[in-house]
């Protein structure tokens, strides 16, 4: 056909058939590379189709190209897979798709590496298979705890595809953290809003913000750097932070510069990467009970009844919700 096979894998055709095993049906075939498009169907196969060639079904590779140019046509941006189905899997598609459909069924092609579970190789033989069901109940004996599936998802975001992907409680409970720490940030960002003082712009401070975030696009584009575009949002959080304790004045950037920030921050966390909160926060009830908490709160220490006060911040402080005394005698609070 004169497709270049091995093109994706860097593997040579002559090199392959010297080093390849002995496998059934060889005799079959008119050229010893060749793999099953249609394999014929033994009477007991539960997958068996009539067809030109017989009563059988198809093979492993036909079967993907067969769904992808139904649901997604001739060709297509992106698709992903685990490293080990490079070679011949892939390869083996594309062969098929590029000569049936005469283009290269894919753009770009995205092949992550494997999963260790504390440094080594997960494996049945090491019982050390966790199933996602396993990470969000913390029903497994590796784990201390649950793991929200936004956690999950946070902690593979972090590490390039390409990179081995190593799960440990460790691991799991520093990405729990830096998730609500990120998060906390673009709460308090959407509820900032540009003040109307005369205050001149921090140039410096406000080009340094349209850099990092103007290369959250380039790093996607240098092969799909998610770690890289959260290590940026990460560099703006303190700025956030200052903004929010009046430290840095909004005004300190531009208008346009400000909008950016919020905007950015929503289509890369919501949108693009699919993040959630996490927080009870987010519990409707929740937010009534601790709304009439505080109302009491404040009742209590307009009365000067600051025993009651230090008891109401106390006691939910033990129960992981922190109170916290705002300028102008407002109150937030955060679950930790």
């Amino acid at each position: 056909s004169g497709h270049d096979y091995g093109k994706l894998s860097g593997r040579v055709i002559d090199d392959l058939l010297e080093t390849t095993r002995e496998l059934e049906g060889q005799e079959e075939k008119r050229d010893t590379a060749d793999f099953a498009l249609w394999k014929n169907a033994a009477p007991e196969h539960i997958m068996r189709w009539q067809s030109p060639w017989g009563v059988g079904y198809p093979g492993w590779h036909i079967e993907c190209s067969a769904m992808a140019t139904k649901y997604l046509g001739a060709q297509f941006d992106i698709h992903g897979g685990g490293m080990d189905l490079l070679f011949p899997h892939h390869e083996s598609e594309i062969a098929q798709s590029t000569i049936c459909n005469h283009t290269a069924p894919v753009r770009y092609w995205i092949h992550n590496n494997m999963i260790t579970i504390n440094g080594r190789k997960m494996g049945k033989s090491y019982n050390n298979v966790i199933k996602l069901t396993e990470l969000f109940s913390g029903d497994h004996p590796i784990l201390e705890k649950a793991y929200h599936p936004m956690t999950v998802r946070f902690f593979i975001l972090q590490t390039h595809y390409r990179s081995t992907l190593d799960f440990s409680n460790e691991a799991l409970q520093a990405s729990e953290k830096g998730l609500k720490r990120l998060w906390d940030a673009y709460e308090k960002l959407g509820n900032l809003s540009m003040d109307n003082s005369q205050q001149s712009i921090d140039t410096v401070l406000d080009e340094k913000i349209r850099k990092l975030i103007a290369e959250f696009a380039d790093f996607m584009n240098d092969d799909f750097s998610t770690a890289k575009v959260l290590a940026n949002m990460f560099e703006i959080v303190p700025v956030i932070n200052s903004m929010k304790d009046t430290i840095i004045p909004v005004s300190a950037i531009s208008k346009e510069t400000f909008e950016l920030l919020q905007t950015s921050f929503k289509t890369w966390l919501e949108d693009i990467f699919g993040l959630q909160s996490v927080s009870e926060a987010d519990n409707a009830k929740l937010q009534g009970v601790m709304q009439l908490l505080i109302d009491i709160r404040k009742e209590a220490k307009g009365r000067k009844d600051f025993a009651t006060s230090d008891k109401i911040r106390n006691q939910l402080a033990s129960l992981g919700i922190t109170l916290k005394d705002e300028k102008g005698g407002e109150m937030s609070w955060s679950v930790e």
